[in-house]
């Protein structure tokens, strides 16, 4: 999966990071849903994937303390440049958030595709990665599309998925995602919002 992203930001074949957080008003209502319960200041977000840092920016921008991690350092590079001094950003992988550099003790964690590139064993080292660095009432939201045999797409993931890779996690809400800022293949393959909070 690296090879194929590292070859995409190399070439410029990137409609997830064209796509862009802010063209989405369905999403920025997730996440006033999100901070709705919440005394400012706001806390720690993780952006889990994060690519050129677009949606970590956008929480930035909100008030959390956020930090974007990815495994691509030409997107993480391009994350650094589009951001200012005080953001941050981890070349790492997602399914060993532990000792990644990102740090500890999240409020909030996001996930805009990343769990829904991933195979199985993958996801659970991500959900086991995410419960250890979650603060007691952590929430997370989690971009899932609907599963399905492509070799071009990624594979998708249901609440099935959702819930055997967390299971220290209880789906709270699953909401079906505007599509207005996704890439094609992900407004057409039932793209769904699942929220989720630490049991």
């Amino acid at each position: 999966m690296s090879v194929k992203f590292n070859l995409a930001y190399r070439f410029g074949v990137t409609p997830w990071d064209k796509a862009g957080a802010g063209k989405d008003e369905a999403f920025q209502r997730l996440l006033d849903r999100e901070e709705q319960e919440r005394e400012r200041p706001l806390g720690r977000a993780l952006d889990l994937g994060c690519g050129t840092g677009e949606y970590t920016r956008q929480l930035e921008k909100r008030g959390w303390h956020a930090v974007g991690i990815d495994n691509i350092r030409l997107a993480v590079d391009i994350a650094e440049r589009r951001s200012g001094p005080e953001s941050r950003y981890v070349i790492g992988d997602v399914t060993h958030l532990k000792g990644s550099g990102v740090g500890t003790h999240f409020s909030f964690f996001l996930d805009v595709g990343c769990f829904n590139n991933l195979q199985d064993d993958d996801r659970l080292a991500l959900g086991e990665g995410v419960t250890a660095l979650a603060n007691p009432g952590a929430t997370m939201l989690l971009l899932c599309t609907a599963p399905h045999p492509t070799v071009l797409h990624p594979p998708g993931a249901g609440r099935d998925a959702v819930e055997t890779a967390l299971p220290a996690w209880r789906v709270v809400a699953a909401d079906p995602a505007d599509g207005a800022g996704l890439p094609h293949w992900l407004r057409r393959n039932s793209p769904t919002w699942y929220r989720l909070a630490l049991s």
